[in-house]
């Protein structure tokens, strides 16, 4: 049976694109975290009396609950990715293609949007 190399592509086409996806939401997350923010220091500005609660007090925990659905998407992309491509023959995979790169940077950047997670958690 002859090598269809366009299974091989599409898998790592579909990868880009969870990837991508995690991407936009982990900025989406990022936006709305600090997006409360901006809205408490314009309060503060508008209404120096005001005490810190206000009504922008959830966005944090949305964004940061984005900013985990996105690393979390991409994550599960990278070990999906990494089980299809184990089942391939290795005749349909390229000659000098090695598995670790593409687990490697998807999981470097499901570590980094973890970290911005934790990061958005800890400051105020």
């Amino acid at each position: 049976m002859p090598s269809d190399p366009r299974v091989f592509f599409a898998s790592e086409r579909t990868l880009l694109a969870w990837v991508r996806t995690g991407i936009a939401i982990v900025g989406l997350g990022f936006v709305v975290s600090r997006f409360g923010l901006f809205l408490r220091v314009l309060t503060l500005q508008l209404d120096p009396n005001a005490g810190p609660g206000s009504p922008h007090g959830y966005s944090n925990a949305i964004g940061i609950l984005l900013v985990l659905l996105g690393s979390l998407s991409m994550a599960g992309a990278a070990i999906q990715h990494g089980r299809f491509i184990a089942t391939l023959p290795e005749h349909d995979r390229p000659a000098t293609y090695s598995r670790a790169w593409a687990l490697w940077i998807s999981g470097m950047v499901t570590l980094a949007s973890a970290l911005l997670a934790v990061y958005l958690a800890v400051t105020p």
